[in-house]
C-alpha cells in the first residue's frame, strides 16, 4: 500500500483544476462530503456535530441520485459519505454508493462500523475506494464510555471488520479498509492495543489524530495530552516497523500517527485567508450545501438546498458568490484549527503568494 498522504493534501494531482482557479475561473469541486443521515446510533464524547441534535433526517434517495449523477457530469472526482450522523442509518446507502461509482465518482465512507454487517459489506465494498471506521478505544469498556453506547457494539464492530476483510480478499477488491482513533486522555493507553488488534484482523491502517473542538460544539476535553505522552506513544508505535515517512508499518499494516496535526495545533496558520472552498463543499441530510464542516447549520454559510435547485444552479448562484466574497475576508486565525482544508489552504496560499527566488529551481 502506497503512502495515502493522510496528514497532507492531494491537490497537486489536480493541476488543471488549480490552474483554472488561478485564472479566476468558477471551478467545480474536486471532492465533496455527503451526510446521508442526521441521526446517529452513538453519542461520542468528542462528536463535532452533537450541536445539530442527531435529528432522524435522511436525504431523499432520488434527490441524491440526481445529484450524484450531476456531480460526475460537472467534473467532481469523489464523494465521501460521513458527516452529521452514522451514514448507514440511511437504508438506501449501499445502493447509492453503487450508483455513485457507476456514475463515475470515486466513493468512500467514514462510519462507526456497527451497521457495516457482512451483508452490507458484500453489497458495497466493490464500489468503495476506501472505508474508515471510527474506533476510539482498544477495550470494550473504554469504547462504550467514549462512544456513548453498549459494550457489545465494540465486539460487533470487530466482527464486522473481520468479515469485511474476508470479503475484500475473496473478491480481490481494491478497497482500502482503515480505522481512526481520536486521541483522548481516556484512550491514550489503549492505542497500541488497538493497533495490534487491527493488524491481526488484517486492516490496512490505523490513523491516530488529535481531538479538535468544533466551534459550535458543547463537548470539551478536560485535560490536554502532554508532549511527553505524545512522544512516548509515538515511540511505542514504532515497534510495528521501521516506519516509512508518514506512517509506521508492519507488512501491509500502517499506523499513521499524525504528528504534524498535533504540532499545528500549537502554531499560527501560515495563511491569512481561506482559499480552498472552491475545491470542496459539504451536503447535509437536509439537502443543504455548506462551505465546510465548521459552519454546518449556519444559514450565512449555506449556498442553497438540493430540494429546490440543482447542484449546478446552486454552485453558480448569486448567493454562493456573495458567501465566497464574504469568506474571503474572514480572519482564518479565528477559524477551527486543523480544518479539512488546512493543508489545501497552505498549498494554495503559497502558490498564490510566491516567495522570493522561485525561478531558481
Amino acid at each position: 500500500m502506497e503512502d495515502l498522504r493522510i496528514d497532507n493534501h492531494k491537490l497537486m494531482y489536480h493541476i488543471e483544476r488549480v490552474n483554472d482557479w488561478l485564472k479566476g475561473k468558477d471551478i467545480y469541486p474536486v471532492y465533496i462530503e455527503i451526510s446521508p443521515s442526521g441521526a446517529c446510533n452513538h453519542r461520542c464524547i468528542f462528536c463535532a456535530f452533537e450541536y445539530l441534535k442527531y435529528r432522524p433526517r435522511f436525504i431523499d434517495k432520488d434527490i441524491l441520485r440526481r445529484t450524484l449523477k450531476e456531480l460526475a457530469k460537472c467534473g467532481v472526482k469523489s464523494a465521501m459519505f460521513s458527516g452529521e450522523g452514522e451514514p448507514f442509518l440511511h437504508k438506501d446507502l449501499p445502493a447509492l454508493m453503487l450508483y455513485a461509482r457507476r456514475a463515475g465518482l470515486d466513493v468512500a465512507c467514514a462510519i462507526n462500523g456497527v451497521l457495516f454487517s457482512p451483508d452490507i459489506a458484500a453489497r458495497c465494498e466493490g464500489a468503495l475506494t476506501w472505508i474508515k471506521i471510527s474506533i476510539n478505544a482498544g477495550t470494550k469498556k473504554t469504547y462504550a464510555k467514549i462512544h456513548g453506547c453498549k459494550e457489545k457494539d465494540f465486539d460487533r464492530v470487530i466482527s464486522n471488520l473481520k468479515e469485511a476483510v474476508k470479503i475484500k480478499k475473496q473478491n480481490k477488491y481494491k478497497c482500502i479498509i482503515g480505522a481512526q482513533i481520536v486521541l483522548l486522555p481516556e484512550n491514550i493507553k489503549e492505542v497500541v492495543r488497538l493497533a495490534d488488534l487491527l493488524k491481526g484482523i488484517g486492516l490496512d491502517y490505523l490513523v491516530v489524530k488529535p481531538f479538535i473542538k468544533h466551534p459550535m460544539s458543547n463537548h470539551n476535553i478536560k485535560r490536554d495530552i502532554s508532549d511527553k505522552e505524545l512522544l512516548n506513544l509515538e515511540r511505542k508505535l514504532k515497534r510495528f516497523s521501521n516506519a516509512p515517512k508518514g506512517g509506521v508499518s508492519t507488512g501491509n499494516f500502517k499506523v499513521y500517527f499524525r504528528v504534524h496535526s498535533f504540532i499545528k495545533l500549537k502554531q499560527p496558520r501560515p495563511y491569512k485567508r481561506c482559499l480552498g472552498l472552491p475545491f470542496f463543499c459539504e451536503i447535509t441530510s437536509s439537502g443543504n450545501i455548506y462551505t465546510c464542516g465548521p459552519f454546518l447549520g449556519k444559514d450565512d454559510f449555506c449556498y442553497g438546498n438540493l430540494y429546490k435547485n440543482s447542484f449546478a444552479e446552486i454552485w453558480h448562484s448569486k448567493k454562493r458568490k456573495e458567501i465566497m466574497d464574504r469568506v474571503s475576508g474572514l480572519d482564518t486565525a479565528k477559524c477551527m484549527k486543523n480544518c479539512r482544508l488546512d493543508e489545501v489552504n497552505r498549498y494554495l496560499w503559497e502558490i498564490k503568494n510566491l516567495p522570493a527566488h522561485v525561478n531558481f529551481i
